[in-house]
C-alpha cells in the first residue's frame, strides 16, 4: 500500500517574497543606521560643549566655511580639539613642573569641604578604570544565581582585594553579572573562584548572547582531531611508536588487532 504523497507546500506570492525582503533588509539596514546616528549625535554633542569656549573668529568649522564659501554643518572639530587638549595635558603633567602644579592644584581642592569628596571619589573612579581597564572582562563566565542549578553568564573583573579578601579563606574573585538585554546593568557578586566557570567564547560573543537573550550564540569551534599517539599514549601511557613504521603499516597493524 503506498501511502499519499504528501501536499507540496503553497507557492510564495509577489507580495510574500517582498515581505521577506523588506524584513531582511531591515535586518542589515537598522544596526547600521542606529550605529551611525549614534556616533553622530555622540560627536555633535561633544562639538556643542567644547565649541562655545572657542571666539567665534577663531572657530575652526567658520573658518572652513567661509574658505570654502559654504554653510555646511562640519562635526569632529571639537572631538578632535578635545583630543589634542587631553594630549597636551598628559604631556605636561609627566614633566617636573606639571607635577607640581598637579600637585598644587589638587592641594587646593581637596581643603574646599563640598568638593574634597566629589573630587577624591571621582578622581578614584577614574584611576581604577584606567588601570584595570585592559585586564578586565577578559573572560566569561558561567555562575550559578539567583540559586544552585541556574546558570547565568558573567564577566570576571578582578581578584577580591581588601577587606573581602581577608574575610574569607577561599580565594574569592569579583563578577559582573549584566542584565537582560541592557547589559550596562547588573549586579556585582564576590564569589569562590571554584564557583565561578570559565568559558571559552569571547567576551563580545557573550554579550551578544545577553543582549540578545539567548538568541544569537556564537559559532562553536569544530573538534580537533585526535592523532593515533595521543589515544594510545592515553590508554597506555608507557606507549612509545616506532619512528621506522610506516604510517599505513600502523595503519594495516591497528586493523589487525581490533580484528
Amino acid at each position: 500500500m503506498e501511502l499519499p504523497k504528501p501536499p507540496e507546500p503553497p507557492r510564495r506570492g509577489w507580495i510574500s517574497s517582498l515581505q521577506a525582503s523588506f524584513l531582511t533588509g531591515l535586518v542589515v539596514i537598522v544596526p547600521i543606521a542606529l550605529t551611525a546616528w549614534l556616533i553622530w549625535s555622540l560627536i555633535g554633542w561633544i562639538d556643542s560643549w567644547v565649541l562655545p569656549f572657542l571666539p567665534e573668529a577663531y572657530n575652526p568649522a567658520t573658518l572652513i566655511n567661509r574658505y570654502l564659501g559654504t554653510n555646511i554643518d562640519i562635526r569632529g572639530i571639537g572631538l578632535v580639539m578635545i583630543l589634542l587638549f587631553t594630549i597636551l595635558v598628559g604631556w605636561i603633567a609627566k614633566g617636573l613642573i606639571g607635577r607640581s602644579l598637579i600637585r598644587t592644584s589638587e592641594s587646593v581642592v581637596l581643603s574646599i569641604p563640598g568638593v574634597r569628596s566629589l573630587y577624591s571619589g571621582l578622581k578614584q573612579i577614574t584611576e581604577t578604570v584606567l588601570a584595570q581597564g585592559k585586564g578586565s572582562f577578559e573572560k566569561a563566565c558561567l555562575v550559578e544565581y539567583p540559586r544552585k542549578g541556574i546558570w547565568a553568564i558573567a564577566f570576571i573583573s578582578t581578584d577580591a582585594k581588601g577587606e573581602i579578601a581577608s574575610s574569607h579563606d577561599k580565594a574569592m574573585i569579583s563578577v559582573f553579572l549584566p542584565t537582560t538585554p541592557n547589559p550596562t546593568s547588573g549586579f556585582l557578586l564576590f564569589l569562590p573562584r571554584e564557583d565561578v566557570q570559565v568559558l571559552e567564547m569571547s567576551v563580545e560573543d557573550a554579550a551578544k548572547l545577553v543582549i540578545s537573550a539567548g538568541l544569537v550564540y556564537p559559532s562553536t569551534k569544530p573538534p580537533k582531531e585526535v592523532s593515533e599517539e595521543a589515544v594510545l599514549l592515553e590508554i597506555d601511557p608507557q606507549y612509545q611508536p616506532d619512528p621506522d613504521e610506516d604510517i599505513d603499516d600502523r595503519a594495516e597493524r591497528r586493523t589487525r588487532e581490533d580484528a
